[in-house]
């Protein structure tokens, strides 16, 4: 269609002869309707007008801008059609968090949420907990920045602090708004939801893949993150991705004081929100609600693998706070998933690198929720004996919340009649030493987990543990993958973390260049060395990851890298923490974010004399940084703070997240080392914990005047 056959939808005038104020009129005009019927379509599902009149305004919308390209607009409906290819997509950090949920699989454990929720808030039996739920959808979460109505930055979750700008290619989905202009909406607020592709989007994305010779996608899940970090926003523009949200991170201000009013003023805002989201008044109407999700998974159009479970009271998730990576007061109650039963051919034990000794199934291969599957965790030794599991049964194989294939029960009536019961082994398979349960501090019980005792000497462990050690999230050494790890390994060239800057030495002693080694040359020889010799200098919570302490992870890591400063510190401490009675025992556990599992587990590392003389070893090699942040300069710099009560002005989380920008640090428990407590209403043992030490009491108030900056 020629520019001569369309007219301009509010004059009804040609497009040719639009004069340059009536055509800015009409570009006003085409962007604000095609949003509407953007929304209407995407968010609310009730079109009301045809596909072809929709592709007419912007057929319409086109055509003006071509004749005044000066006056395209910032929210013109032509920018969701993508930019110039990236080369790469930039880091953006999170303003807040994006934190994982915590699952669960049972009916029972789903309980178990409830009932830890009411024992944490102190809520009396009659006491109303209303919890929201709502499909888990299995896509890509996203978290979308709006400032002053405009959708500024999209950023992945990533790790969870830090994620990829992919805003080029969030702009080309029709179901996001580019702007808002509602007049209750933040000035500042993190919208985080879920891009995903509908089933049948997915199989004609396929087939055309098929058609073109291009990547077939497993799953609508990857077919949906495949298309949202293509480097050519245009490509991302022809994929039919959609979105639903779900939450929020930093916001200026909320709409509501639960977590089913925000989201509905989210609905009305313009936002696709899942029509079906629950609120439920007792645990009966949960599972309810949960049982109807399960019902309509099959005919949603869309893959979901689970239901959502979130306190709806905002002033609760307040008091609830966080643990590690996950929320206390929401969870994912996984589906039960499709089963299917095979028989076991044997069972292995693989050797983890933390010395877990775990037990495989090896199955014949059966396909189960569209998967084939060949291996599946037994779990432990006591499992086995539990379900009286043999080599040679026929056995339930399930995928566990659609992801971790599961051995869930033997069928008796099958089992051949010599099938003898198996004997977990007390000697590691790999290094021959012996393999023990430790005794559980807290209740007394064996773990049931069986560890090998064999530390750095066993081949099974010192190659996983050198896997880890190189990895991208640990020192990220390129070149230096699993494979080379392996083969290294297995010559000898590298047998410990230390050794990976020892290559030269090992040339020097054995006259084996890696040069002359399959897959090297002289290029590639000299790039490995380069990215070795790059990494002769390490961040410590980098460091601190990488040595693979059994329960630190990123997110720990980090927090102990802040609070200790430098490895040193943080080894003398680990060290003088081995009395529980201990001042460092009581600094260590009252870090916010660090519980008894994560510092035993740290304590334990140190007090074993085969590690600390690998990290002595590995320290005379390189320089372990010391962690650092950009500090704004403030009376609370480097000052211990600890927050309690309610506070009126701001969440404890924001109080928080402020004051260690403010250089200060923040700690979950009251000691010597306080410096400051800061008491809202209603603050209970942490004041009076300051109060017998002497710690300096401030009100929300006063402690605001402490850190406002200074005025001339």
């Amino acid at each position: 269609m020629t520019i001569t056959q369309v007219r301009a939808p509010l004059s009804g005038k040609p497009i040719e002869s639009l004069g340059e104020a009536e055509a800015k009129a009409e570009l006003k005009y085409l962007a604000a309707e095609i949003a509407r019927h953007d929304r209407l379509y995407y968010a609310e599902d009730a079109p009301v007008i045809s596909d072809a009149d929709y592709d007419a305004l912007r057929l319409a919308n086109e055509l003006i801008e071509a004749r005044f390209p000066k006056l395209v607009r910032k929210d013109s409906p032509s920018k969701r059609v993508g930019a110039a290819p990236q080369a790469k997509f930039a880091k953006v950090v999170h303003r807040t968090p994006m934190l994982s949920l915590a699952n669960v699989f049972s009916e029972a454990e789903a309980g178990e949420f409830v009932e830890r929720v009411r024992r944490f808030l102190k809520l009396s039996p009659g006491e109303p907990l209303r919890i929201t739920a709502e499909p888990k959808i299995d896509g890509l979460s996203i978290s979308l920045t709006y400032e002053q109505g405009e959708l500024t930055v999209a950023a992945t979750r990533g790790d969870g602090v830090e994620g990829e700008n992919v805003t080029a290619n969030v702009r080309t989905i029709a179901a996001i708004p580019q702007r808002i202009l509602a007049e209750d909406f933040p000035r500042l607020i993190e919208v985080r939801g879920e891009i995903y592709m509908r089933e049948e989007d997915f199989l004609r994305l396929n087939a055309r893949q098929a058609e073109t010779g291009g990547k077939l996608f497993a799953n609508a899940r990857n077919a949906a993150a495949g298309s949202l970090r293509l480097l050519d926003a245009s490509i991302t523009a022809s994929r039919p991705l959609r979105f639903f949200a779900y939450g929020w991170g930093e916001a200026e201000r909320l709409p509501a004081a639960t977590q089913s009013g925000v989201i509905a003023a989210m609905a009305r805002w313009g936002f696709p929100v899942n029509p079906m989201l629950r609120v439920c008044s007792s645990f009966e109407e949960l599972m309810a609600a949960y049982r109807e999700i399960e019902a309509e998974r099959a005919t949603l159009g869309y893959a979901i693998d689970g239901v959502v479970y979130k306190v709806d009271d905002l002033a609760y998730q307040r008091r609830l706070g966080f643990v590690s990576r996950a929320p206390r007061w929401a969870v994912a109650h996984k589906f039960s998933a499709e089963q299917a039963t095979t028989i076991l051919q044997a069972i292995d034990i693989q050797v983890g690198r933390t010395g877990a000794l775990t037990p495989v199934a090896k199955l014949k291969p059966v396909t189960v929720g569209g998967v084939v599957v060949q291996n599946a965790t037994l779990h432990n030794e006591d499992e086995i004996a539990r379900k009286d599991i043999r080599v040679g049964d026929w056995v339930m194989v399930q995928r566990a919340g659609d992801v971790i294939p599961q051995v869930v029960s033997v069928v008796l009536e099958k089992r051949p009649a010599d099938a003898s019961p198996f004997v977990f082994p007390d000697h590691c398979p790999a290094c021959g030493s012996a393999a023990i349960r430790e005794i559980n501090a807290t209740t007394g019980r064996p773990d049931a987990v069986r560890r090998c005792t064999g530390g750095l000497i066993c081949p099974a462990q010192a190659v996983e543990r050198l896997k880890h050690f190189v990895s991208r999230n640990a020192l990220d050494i390129e070149g230096l993958g699993e494979k080379q790890i392996e083969a290294f390994y297995t010559e000898g060239r590298i047998t410990s973390p230390a050794s990976i800057f020892r290559l030269r030495d090992y040339e020097r002693k054995t006259g084996s260049l890696l040069k002359d080694k399959p897959g090297f040359g002289e290029k590639s020889a000299q790039n490995l060395y380069a990215a070795i010799e790059a990494r002769r200098s390490v961040p410590l919570d980098r460091f601190l990851f990488a040595l693979g302490i059994r329960h630190i992870g990123e997110t720990t890591a980090r927090l102990l890298a802040k609070t200790y400063g430098s490895f040193e510190r943080l080894r003398s401490a680990a060290l003088a923490a081995a009395d529980p009675a201990s001042d460092a025992y009581h600094e260590l556990t009252a870090i916010d974010g660090i519980g008894e599992s994560v510092a035993q587990s740290l304590i334990a590392f140190f007090q074993e004399p085969h590690n600390r003389d690998a990290v002595d070893d590995l320290l005379r090699e390189i320089n372990v940084e010391p962690y650092s942040i950009t500090e704004i300069a403030s009376p609370v710099s480097g000052k211990t703070v600890v927050f309690t009560g309610t506070l009126e002005r701001m969440t404890r989380e924001e109080a928080k997240a402020h004051a260690e920008r403010l250089g200060a640090k923040v700690a979950g428990s009251v000691s010597k080392k306080t410096d400051y407590v800061v008491a809202g209403a209603a603050a209970g043992s942490k004041l009076r914990k300051a109060e017998e030490l002497g710690v300096k009491v401030l009100s929300e108030e006063e402690w605001l005047n402490l850190i406002a900056p200074a005025k001339d």
